[in-house]
């Protein structure tokens, strides 16, 4: 890139694709094209049969109980509106609560200010500390009798920190209300059982683990998605249509309206079978020897913020943000491009997450198994640069 070696440090937002999916997606689509649940014939049949065996995948991957929990949706965020508009508008009433940590990512902070505005409910944050933990205080004092719903992320897209989701759902279950968890920068890198978190809604997108664009998944318990209205309606979500009215399809169908992304599924499948081919342990195992190396190398680096520190590491994915002093991110990561450096700057969808920071936008680098030691070298090099680039000193 720009004459350099790329080196990609831009996870967090979407994961480069592996061959095993690549062909998967390309066979799909050379030989076994057609629309899924609508036709009698063969082809239709084998595409509604490849639809079917990504959804038994994904249920298996996540610990669902039954396949019939999973629904594909196009990512997260439109799982997550899902919930928040047939979950939420039916069954949130005036003066509920919903508690949910500033960092949220806006795709689980903007439909619930929406349902909130929209149902005389009161939204309740959860703030972490500088090193970007929770504390077990501010979940005890604001999960009450008058939460309907907590939502959440199972890791911080900012701060990489990891939310202890199970202690937060015992918390929230002790109260009668539902948890909504939004694993889209969990589930890439460690194992998601979503009965063992105690989630009652759990959503991730399918393009940060390897998967194509397009493609995320809604979990739900059976029991709560049965009593949920229907979120968009046409084909394929119905049972019978008449003049005035009609009935719908049992689950997943009745969440499922239209044409569906069965290549991406398809990828979603092999995705998932490509993880667990390498195992969560050695993606692990390699992601927390770089994040260790790169946040050694940063907290020699003057001049520079990391934002929730550099010595929190053991409940942290590789998700690292920071600011340079007296330089905007965006000029950042414009030097670090011109090395070669894929890097986000800006708020990251977070955006009260930075007013709470003090702060109008971060650099943001995030890492996958596929980096590298010469990787994060060549970022810290870069890194360093920045500031004597623009005449500011090293």
């Amino acid at each position: 890139m720009n004459g350099h070696r790329l080196v990609y440090l831009d996870n967090a937002a979407t994961s480069q694709r592996p061959l095993p999916v690549l062909h998967a997606v390309e066979e799909f689509y050379r030989t076994q094209n057609a629309n899924p649940h609508r036709g009698l014939y063969g082809l239709s049949v084998e595409a509604t049969q490849r639809y079917e065996d990504a959804r038994h995948t994904v249920a298996e991957f996540i610990g669902a109980e039954k396949d019939c929990e999973v629904i594909f949706t196009r990512n997260a965020s439109e799982s997550l509106n899902l919930v928040a508009y047939s979950y939420g508008l039916t069954f949130v009433k005036e003066g509920d609560e919903i508690i949910l940590p500033v960092s949220e990512h806006h795709s689980n902070l903007v439909p619930w200010q929406m349902v909130a505005r929209a149902k005389g409910a009161k939204l309740v944050y959860l703030y972490p500390d500088e090193t970007g933990k929770l504390s077990d205080e501010d979940i005890e004092e604001k999960i009450t009798s008058k939460t309907k719903i907590v939502a959440l992320a199972h890791v911080s897209n900012v701060l990489g920190t990891v939310y202890p989701v199970k202690k937060i759902a015992e918390k929230a279950h002790s109260v009668g209300a539902v948890v909504v968890l939004d694993c889209a920068q969990s589930i890439p890198h460690m194992p998601v059982n979503v009965q063992k978190l105690g989630a009652d809604f759990m959503a991730f997108s399918g393009h940060k683990m390897m998967a194509p664009m397009g493609i995320g998944v809604l979990y739900g318990r059976e029991e709560i998605l049965n009593n949920m209205p229907p979120f968009l309606s046409g084909g394929e979500m119905i049972e019978y249509v008449h003049e005035q009215d009609a009935t719908f399809a049992p689950l997943p169908q009745k969440f499922e309206a239209g044409t569906q992304n069965v290549g991406g599924a398809v990828g979603l499948e092999a995705a998932i079978k490509y993880l667990q081919s390498v195992g969560y342990e050695r993606i692990q195992k390699t992601e927390q020897e770089l994040l260790n190396y790169a946040l050694d190398g940063m907290a020699k680096i003057p001049h520079l913020t990391v934002h929730g520190g550099t010595d929190n590491r053991k409940n942290r994915c590789g998700v690292i943000s920071f600011n340079v002093d007296d330089v905007h991110p965006h000029d950042v990561a414009s030097i670090l491009d011109m090395n070669g450096v894929a890097i986000r700057a800006g708020h990251h969808c977070a955006q009260p997450l930075m007013e709470y920071l003090k702060v109008n936008a971060t650099c943001r680098a995030s890492l996958y198994f596929y980096n590298t030691k010469e990787d994060i070298d060549i970022f810290l090099d870069s890194l360093k640069k920045v500031r004597g680039w623009l005449g500011l000193g090293a």
